[in-house]
């Protein structure tokens, strides 16, 4: 007799398994059968839809659902969402949630680049030192010297990740901007900064922060009203920046005084870096964030629930 003829012992079969949580060992002895064939009984029973399995993840992963559509729209390797709350723990959060990812993603001998910024940093304060990876390297992808901002620099911020992991840290030796397109063109050329930046090609993994439009930027404004206001334009159409490359609508290099002087990651070379995960949230940072995703520079976004319903407005 073949099993899926004999519906009354393919419903006692799904009974026991399923509803009395019996062994299939078990359930083979009380019916007399192999183990082989209960098993073929259960899978038989979900094929004709005797037995439905429902994963109800709506309290433990509320975001599911949304995450996958930004995938889906997106076409992003993968997303994550936190709640929504206040300005004031956002980053803090945000930060959490890129820890655990990051965690997660790194291998031993892991090349991660890492940007500058006030959230970028929350990452690496969110590390805990019980997950120690010794053969990670640890390079910045921006350059970082001055007197403002040290916390949030990117080579502070590899110093963290690495005390943190026990880690491997490189250090940038280079300015955020510099005066003038001459200068630099001299300070590319010089053979530490060239290895920097040799070295940061290579990563396999990129984390970045991204900012909102220039007023709103904590890291550059600074640096902009230093070398002059006229850096960038009222037509230059600046939406946002990532890795303090100022970007357009569409994602593309803005044509503004400012990212001719940046001392940075160019975006060509940050798109061929496999996992760039990009840490953002907040209404200012929405038209940042889409122009990112529309130029396809970053891979993975961890943003809060509100950020990632803006996006999806913006491409109804």
């Amino acid at each position: 007799m073949a099993y899926s003829d004999d519906s009354r012992l393919l419903i006692e079969v799904a009974h026991m398994y399923y509803e009395e949580g019996a062994k299939q060992i078990d359930v083979a002895k009380k019916f007399n059968i192999s183990r082989s064939l209960v098993s073929k009984y259960l899978s038989k029973a979900r094929d004709i839809g005797l037995v439905e399995i429902i994963i109800h993840d709506e309290q433990l992963h509320p975001y599911r659902q949304l995450e996958e559509r930004l995938k889906r729209v997106f076409t992003l390797n993968d997303v994550v969402c936190i709640s929504p709350t206040g300005e004031s723990q956002l980053k803090k959060r945000l930060g959490g949630a890129a820890e655990k990812y990051l965690a997660r993603i790194m291998k031993p001998n892991s090349i991660v680049g890492v940007s500058a910024g006030t959230t970028v940093k929350e990452v690496a304060i969110a590390f805990s030192t019980n997950l120690q990876m010794p053969t990670v390297t640890f390079v910045p992808l921006v350059g970082g010297l001055g007197s403002d901002h040290t916390n949030h620099q990117a080579n502070v911020i590899c110093e963290m990740l690495a005390k943190q992991t026990g880690g491997i840290r490189t250090e940038l030796h280079a300015p955020v901007v510099v005066d003038t397109v001459e200068a630099k063109r001299v300070f590319m050329e010089q053979s530490f900064i060239k290895e920097s930046f040799n070295l940061a090609r290579q990563a396999d993994i990129a984390l970045v922060g991204i900012g909102g439009l220039p007023v709103y930027s904590t890291m550059t404004k600074y640096y902009i009203n230093e070398v002059d206001d006229s850096v960038i334009g009222d037509d230059s159409g600046v939406v946002g920046d990532i890795c303090y490359n100022f970007i357009d609508s569409d994602g593309s290099l803005s044509e503004c005084a400012w990212n001719q002087r940046v001392l940075t990651l160019e975006l060509a070379d940050l798109k061929k870096i496999p996992n760039v995960i990009a840490v953002a949230g907040g209404q200012d940072k929405v038209d940042g964030i889409h122009a990112a995703i529309q130029g396809g520079l970053i891979d993975i976004l961890v943003t809060d629930a509100t950020t990632a319903k803006a996006l999806l407005k913006k491409d109804d």
